[in-house]
């Protein structure tokens, strides 16, 4: 049966640390993409990226009952899983405010791998390539300027929703996936 655990929905990197090298240690979900896991995690975390997750969240939530830390890049996707997984019934979530980025401030320890672009990163070099491909085209076929108003309102619309769609479809890029990271591959892992 689970508690209820003693620990804020939101943790940071001091508590977490803490945390971790207790005996009721929690489980930590990475759900960045494939390719961000391998660059740099948290030893001991587990790959479940978001769509993954989005996907499975009843399948995982049966292999889940201790609390769970949930990782990303910045605490953006974090907390989206977390929104995820709670509306699934799964209770003693928490988040690491900032990150990734925060435990690396910090200096607490990362495992490292090759280095592969954020997802963050390629949205913005995917957004502004379209943006600045449409403003060049404009000069000679005039109605290409709306291409860039487009992702501009693209743009927009992901701050304001805090979703990311260009993210999303990114993820699903061969460079952002790993063979190794599948479902049953998951299950099994956090049955260890």
């Amino acid at each position: 049966m689970t508690t209820v655990s003693t620990m804020p929905a939101r943790l940071d990197v001091a508590t977490l640390r803490e945390w971790l090298d207790s005996a009721d240690s929690p489980r930590l979900l990475d759900v960045r993409t494939p390719a961000e896991f391998g660059t740099a995690h948290i030893p001991g975390s587990y790959n479940v990226p978001l769509d993954l997750l989005k996907e499975h969240r009843e399948e995982l939530r049966r292999h889940l009952e201790d609390d769970v830390v949930l990782v990303c890049r910045s605490g953006n996707r974090a907390g989206q899983a977390e929104s995820l997984l709670s509306a699934a019934g799964l209770p003693n979530l928490h988040v690491l405010d900032g990150g990734v980025m925060a435990w690396e401030r910090a200096g607490a320890p990362l495992r490292r791998g090759a280095e592969k672009w954020a997802l963050e990163r390629q949205v913005r070099l995917v957004a502004g390539g379209i943006v600045a491909t449409g403003v060049v085209t404009s000069v000679v076929f005039p109605p290409a300027k709306w291409v860039a108003g487009a992702i501009g309102a693209g743009l927009v619309g992901a701050a304001l929703t805090d979703s990311c769609l260009m993210g999303q479809l990114l993820s699903k890029l061969p460079y952002n996936r790993d063979a190794s990271c599948d479902l049953q591959s998951v299950l099994r892992e956090l049955e260890d």
